[in-house]
């Protein structure tokens, strides 16, 4: 069976390559083992995934719209599926690696994604999607760079640094078993939440897979270089800085941005962000930081930033940032803009797209709820708490299969109402501009990801949102990007233009509030049912639940 499933998979390379391959559009290979294996992220000897034996796992390098072929195998005794945190995915949510498009991939099996980075540059991760493998690795860093003869807005950085920081959580068991340890770890994590609690607070933080001080980065005095930041962890936002040393914001995922230098900055749930660090200090080893922010206890990781020449250690007091200021946060959130004049993965500016000039077509209000459905703690949206189906959503629509989920099954305003279990999808057409007013009424920050689609964040602010709020709209120069913070009791607006065509994930990036339902799918349907508009079903496409058995 392995060698019949290897022949399926040249053939199925071999015939996309003939069918699809563009001289200009490069590919780029990938094979993959996912496996079990020991990592010390806290100092304590845990079970974690691992991708070709690394935590985190390769770094994806790609060049705007290359052709990127990952051929994963699954060694692991139970399912796995992988997704591509804000890579766009153009025409092909097939690919998205979320249990509403992908079926997962089976123990002892393989199965290749051919993932099209068309039009779009930047800083994103990719991720284990289902239920708390994050939670025990397999994570890892994608850049997205801008093709040749595309100008970038600042010199070369002598360097690149990826910078992978999250919350982390060290539970562990005495098995003997690698596989049975993760196995009762992700257990516990989901029983917890399923009996009706919340988790417990995070055991610390991590830089890069590991804890305080055990990662460096190692400079040359007089240069500067580019930090691509990501927030991968479950629970907590974090503020990431370097000790005596100014950032230079220049990239919010696959936005150019005026170049703001800040002493810190916040990065929330899911956010990516790329700074440029100038080594112009006596030379010597200085701290990186990353703290929780918003919590009622402060944790920290650090790591090290070396000069090349250091003349010794670290000295002088620790760096400490904001904690719970949220003004602080909304400011700075506030203060990033567009660079109008550079240009993006096209060679034509990214101000001659005039957002602020196209009539939306529809409003939705998106208000997230913390109910408690049958005695046990949910989370919702517009009063609907998503439960998964037996089946992948994509599957069920693409084969008309009945019974799965209801389109129109969220509303497109708060109700007001209690809180209900529902397997939910949200229609839209194709080419619709949506203005999405996120709405928090809780107390703690949100962050909010639609797959598929980078959206403009025209507003944020405190109290409830009101047709007044559009006044102080952001209609010029505002960032786009895929994943962005709702303040607590705030809100937070956006214009979508719906220019990518699939069932698409809407969720929350707090793993908890996902978990227990605060998510739910925008399909976006086109009746052209043309491949200008959507690739076809990939021939090697795995069948799970209702869809076995359809070809």
């Amino acid at each position: 069976m392995g060698c019949s499933m290897r022949v399926c998979s040249v053939l199925f390379l071999t015939v996309l390559l003939v069918a699809c391959a563009r001289g200009e559009d490069p590919y780029r290979f990938y094979t993959w083992n996912v496996t079990y294996g020991d990592i010390y992220p806290l100092g304590v000897k845990q079970q974690g995934i691992l991708i070709n034996w690394q935590f985190p796992g390769p770094q994806i390098e790609a060049v705007t719209n290359d052709n990127l072929i990952i051929n994963v195998f699954n060694s692991l005794d139970e399912p796995f599926l992988l997704s591509w945190n804000g890579v766009l995915q153009r025409r092909n949510s097939w690919q998205d690696g979320v249990y509403g498009t992908n079926c997962p991939i089976p123990p002892g099996q393989n199965f290749t994604y051919v993932i099209q980075v068309k039009d779009q540059i930047g800083s994103y991760f990719y991720y284990p999607s289902l239920a708390f493998h994050k939670a025990a690795g397999g994570y890892g860093g994608f850049k997205i760079a801008s093709r040749p003869g595309i100008p970038v807005p600042f010199p070369p950085p002598a360097g690149e640094f990826t910078v992978l920081a999250g919350d982390w959580y060290k539970r562990n068991h005495t098995e003997t078993k690698p596989s049975a340890k993760l196995c009762l770890f992700l257990q516990d994590l989901r029983a917890i939440l399923d009996g009706g609690n919340d988790l417990p607070f995070p055991d610390g933080l991590i830089i890069n897979g590991r804890g305080s001080n055990a990662y460096t980065f190692t400079v040359d005095q007089g240069k500067t270089y580019r930090f691509r930041i990501s927030n991968v962890g479950l629970t907590t936002s974090i503020n990431f800085r370097i000790q005596g040393h100014k950032m230079t914001i220049v990239e919010v995922e696959g936005t150019h941005t005026l170049q703001n230098i800040y002493d810190s900055l916040d990065v929330h749930l899911g956010q990516s962000y790329s700074v440029l660090v100038t080594a112009d200090q006596p030379p010597q080893d200085y701290l990186i930081v990353v703290t929780t922010r918003f919590t009622s206890q402060v944790l920290n990781a650090t790591s090290i930033f070396r000069y090349s020449n250091s003349g010794g250690s670290v000295t002088g007091l620790f760096p400490w940032g904001p904690t719970i200021q949220v003004d602080w946060s909304l400011n700075q959130a506030r203060s990033l803009r567009r660079n109008l004049t550079a240009s993006g993965p096209r060679p034509n500016p990214q101000g001659s797209y005039h957002y602020g000039l196209i009539n939306t077509t529809r409003t939705v209000r998106l208000q997230n709820s913390a109910p408690v459905i049958n005695g046990k703690q949910r989370y919702a949206v517009n009063s609907v708490s998503f439960i998964p189906a037996d089946t992948p959503l994509k599957l069920a629509d693409y084969y008309k299969i009945q019974g799965v989920f209801s389109l129109g099954s969220i509303s497109d305003n708060p109700t007001g109402g209690g809180g209900y279990l529902q397997t939910s999808v949200m229609e839209a057409d194709f080419r619709g501009f949506l203005e999405v007013v996120f709405e928090n009424t809780e107390d703690t920050v949100e962050s909010w990801h639609i797959d598929g689609h980078s959206f403009f964040v025209v507003g944020m602010d405190g109290g409830q949102w009101s047709q007044a709020s559009r006044l102080g709209y952001n209609l010029r120069d505002t960032i786009s990007r895929s994943t962005v913070q709702v303040y607590p009791k705030s809100w937070t607006a956006l214009y979508v233009p719906l220019d990518n065509v699939g069932m698409w994930n809407v969720r929350s990036e707090n793993w908890v509030h996902q978990y227990l339902g605060q998510q739910f799918y925008l399909r976006v349907y086109s009746p052209a049912n043309s491949w200008r508009d959507e690739y076809p079903i990939p021939s090697n496409a795995l069948r799970c639940g209702k869809a076995v058995g359809h070809y």
